[in-house]
């Protein structure tokens, strides 16, 4: 399939479209998934699996796997695209930090993954529970590597430094669509603003990932505009993914981009020199994110990959 374009129609109107067969998700299933089940469960944990309705749960989960989210379910933005319930939070739980060092260790994962709902409301924006909670998660699990997925903090970077003065491996925040669509998409986020936190993690010595949605109404010269956008903001790993919409409330797929497709997009971070490059229908942020800990892991395969396809 040639790479086409999306379509530029007010995303919020179009008809629904119907979902192709290659987007067939296997249902959450065994022993470990049950386990994991259980650890969420007893010790009162979020986890996007659940909240951001991810298609791939079923399958991380099943491999002892998941993604916390901290601060609350409850984001302060609306976001078209996000599943997560928008509203007035609760009070911030001073002891979430160490109930998920807890669970992570319990589940005894190599690679944890954390998130959060915006807490605009918050002076510190939520940094100061991010700043415990990986503090503690690597006092209890010194052996395990961990990623965060951040908020922008509406651009404060005092609050941003907090995050990396906790050191996690791996810190990623979602530029999510391209510039033009950034105020349907992410209605209170700014695309430069991003653009800004992740130049900002990366002079400050982070691993730096950031992801996009495809099927929102982008072009192809508007994707690849971004790849070279993160790219020169300092971006390591980009993870490319088919958007779903949650519910009827929220934003219309425009398009379901074939397969083919995300592999062309994938070559093409590769080659504008970006570490790794995570692209497919069901690829959501934290997807595989144990490898992206890992410097020139993804390129290596990518070019073993090329090397074989020659010969």
């Amino acid at each position: 399939m040639s790479c086409s374009g999306g379509s530029s129609t007010d995303i919020s109107t179009t008809d629904k479209v119907k979902k192709p067969d290659w987007l067939r998700v296997r249902l959450p299933i065994g022993e470990n998934y049950r386990h994991v089940r259980n650890l969420v469960d007893t010790h009162k944990l979020h986890t996007i699996c659940e909240s951001g309705n991810c298609p791939n749960m079923g399958e991380c989960w099943g491999e002892g796997t998941a993604t916390f989210m901290i601060l609350g379910n409850t984001c302060t933005r609306s976001c078209g695209f996000c599943a997560v319930a928008t509203g007035k939070p609760d009070a911030v739980d001073w002891d979430e930090p160490q109930r998920v060092a807890e669970a992570i260790h319990l589940m005894k994962v190599k690679h944890a993954v954390l998130t959060s709902v915006d807490r605009d409301e918050l002076k510190d924006g939520g940094s100061t529970i991010w700043y415990n909670t990986i503090k503690a998660v690597k006092t209890l699990n010194p052996d395990t590597t961990l990623e965060t997925l951040i908020p922008d903090f509406k651009g404060q970077m005092e609050n941003v430094q907090r995050v990396v003065e906790a050191h996690p491996e791996v810190v990623s925040h979602n530029i999510e669509t391209v510039e033009r669509l950034t105020r349907q998409v992410r209605i209170q986020a700014k695309y430069w603003r991003s653009m800004d936190v992740l130049r900002y993690l990366k002079e400050n010595g982070m691993r730096v990932k950031s992801g996009i949605m495809l099927g929102l109404g982008e072009t192809k010269e508007e994707v690849v505009q971004t790849l070279h956008d993160l790219y020169n903001n300092g971006v390591d790993v980009v993870t490319i993914g088919q958007y779903l919409q949650p519910t009827k409330k929220h934003l219309s797929v425009q398009r379901f981009v074939h397969p083919d497709e995300f592999a062309e997009y994938r070559e093409i971070g590769y080659s504008i020199g970006l570490d790794y490059v995570e692209s497919g229908p069901l690829v959501r942020s934290s997807y595989h994110s144990e490898k992206h800990v890992i410097p020139g892991y993804g390129k290596q395969k990518w070019e073993a990959e090329k090397a074989n396809m020659v010969m």
